[in-house]
């Protein structure tokens, strides 16, 4: 609900907050005071249209802001969901949601969760035809709800076989030619002959190869100093310390010693002159290395940053393969999938469509007995329902609904968005609300106009019609009629001074005797003790 509105600089606002209520609360007031303004700016926060004309004089800006109390919402932890709109005299807007800035599209469509305002035609979902099948489905419950369920269950399978034949289609002509892509690219891999650690094995190779001239000419050096020089002296060394070692444990100690250093050096020695046989390559091997080297790098380029990714778009271009040649029976078992699925669908909506035709009967005489106690006596609601092409499915079956009314006799039937006149609008809508009152989602609704042409028999029902919805919505209505005043939970009054040669539009949220004050007023013009008894008779209080 709408706990608090704030308005700035509209008309002969200039600066108002009112605090409302749940329930019905009926705003009253002189001719001229700003009632008007106070449901346009609900309409501006609801994402209307705003004429720069608007601003109040002197001001460079108009400013609308509501606390609306939304509970279980997810927009806010508190349940309060603050939205602003701030319209300047150069046309910019601005608004936002909770201080998130939002486009004045995004702020109307998020605003229709939580208002309707009847009197202005852009901000109502009953006249959205769109909307129409979900009140008409959400009227007729259980029974079609659950139908509805399996149903989209089945719409759901239908869309995705429908999704995989449009990527599945491939015409003969590229079928061949993304066949002789894919199997050149896989002949590409398979002719390599490449094993996961092949690079780097063949780039270790290859620096080997670079580097064989130095690398031979110092193993040459070290092996001939070894084999040739080393060896030999240790060699001697020995045989000199086997002459002296009988004649001290030290020196006994120190032959073992080179021996040990003998052998390891031998042992060197052997590992060098194998590193010597291992360096050579002749042209062909090292030409063949460079070869491969180039070939992984452009696999490389073409098909993956390692071997790895090489080899897995490998197994990818296999299966690619597999599926193109296959692509035929492949879609035939998705077609018969999706005719199957298809024609289940088809009965299901005429289920459906039976359910909702005789819904919608059921549903417009219950609107044309409202349409009746609210003095429309030559009002006829007809709710049209009509199964759709096959090619036409879409969330909520085949079948389209659309409310169409005719509000004089021999007129013809039209859309409830070709109404013109506001009060006629507010009652048909007040009609329509009574019945869904149940159903309707959205919390507050707002009345404009609805008192207009209507005599007090039918001012006394309409009124009975607003506490009726207020049961179960917050009502904010704006009446001309005593008869409708005295049926407020909450009544407001609005009011205008003047002050400096500038008016100022002023509200009052009225007591008891206030209220009964300002229904006598309404009723006769002047506060007297008859307009007063009258006031009580119609309040119900003694």
């Amino acid at each position: 609900m709408i706990s608090t509105l704030h308005i700035k600089n509209i008309g002969i606002i200039e600066n108002l907050t009112i605090d409302f209520n749940e329930g019905l609360n009926i705003l009253t007031g002189e001719t001229g005071a700003g009632k008007s303004l106070i449901i346009n700016a609900l309409g501006i926060l609801a994402g209307g249209r705003f004429s720069r004309d608007m601003i109040r004089k002197g001001a460079n800006s108009s400013v609308v802001e509501a606390c609306i109390y939304s509970p279980n919402n997810l927009y806010s932890i508190d349940n309060n969901i603050v939205i602003t709109r701030e319209v300047y005299f150069n046309g910019r807007n601005s608004c936002k949601i909770n201080g998130r800035l939002v486009t004045v599209n995004e702020l109307k469509e998020f605003m229709t969760q939580f208002i309707n305002i009847h009197g202005q035609h852009d901000n109502q979902n009953l006249l959205n035809p769109l909307m129409h099948i979900n009140y008409l489905d959400e009227y007729i419950g259980a029974d079609l709800t659950k139908i509805k369920n399996e149903y989209r269950k089945l719409y759901k399978r239908y869309n995705e076989l429908s999704n995989k034949l449009k990527r599945n289609y491939i015409d003969d002509r590229e079928k061949e030619r993304k066949l002789d892509l894919l199997n050149y690219q896989l002949k590409e891999i398979q002719d390599a002959k490449i094993k996961i650690g092949d690079d780097f094995r063949l780039q270790k190779t290859h620096e080997i190869m670079k580097n064989s001239e130095k690398l031979k000419q110092n193993l040459e050096i070290i092996d001939n100093n070894l084999s040739n020089q080393a060896i030999d002296s240790i060699s001697e060394s020995i045989r000199c310390l086997e002459k002296i070692s009988g004649l001290g444990q030290q020196y006994e100690n120190k032959l073992i010693e080179l021996k040990n250093i003998y052998y390891e050096v031998q042992e060197i020695s052997n590992d060098i002159n194998y590193f010597k046989k291992e360096i050579f390559f002749d042209e062909e091997e090292r030409e063949n290395v460079e070869n491969k080297l180039t070939q992984i790098y452009t696999l490389k380029r073409k098909y993956g940053n390692n071997i790895e990714e090489i080899l897995a778009y490998k197994e990818k271009i296999k299966k690619e393969i597999e599926f193109i040649e296959n692509v035929d029976s492949i879609n035939e078992k998705i077609k018969k999938e999706r005719n199957i699925t298809k024609e289940q669908m088809i009965e299901i909506c005429k289920n459906m469509n039976k359910l909702r035709a005789n819904g919608a009967k059921i549903l417009q005489e219950e609107i044309n007995t409202e349409l009746k106690d609210l003095e429309l006596n030559n009002a006829k609601m007809s709710i049209k329902v009509e199964l759709m092409k096959e090619e036409r499915f879409n969330d909520n079956g085949l079948t389209n609904v659309e409310f169409f009314i005719s509000t004089n006799k021999g007129e013809e039937e039209k859309e409830l968005t070709k109404i013109i006149s506001g009060g006629e609008m507010s009652r048909i809508m007040l009609a329509i609300k009574t019945v869904l009152a149940d159903i309707d989602k959205v919390h507050t609704l707002v009345f404009d106009e609805i008192d207009t042409g209507i005599s007090g028999k039918a001012a006394n029902m309409v009124g009975e019609k607003l506490k009726q919805i207020a049961n179960r919505h917050q009502v904010l209505v704006i009446t001309h009629s005593a008869t409708i005043a005295a049926k407020g939970e909450h009544n407001y009054y609005i009011g205008k001074i003047i002050n400096k040669d500038k008016t100022y539009t002023t509200v009052k949220q009225l007591n008891e005797t206030e209220v009964l004050e300002e229904i006598a007023r309404i009723s006769s013009g002047d506060v007297t003790e008859i307009s007063l008894a009258h006031a009580r008779e119609l309040r119900n209080v003694s």
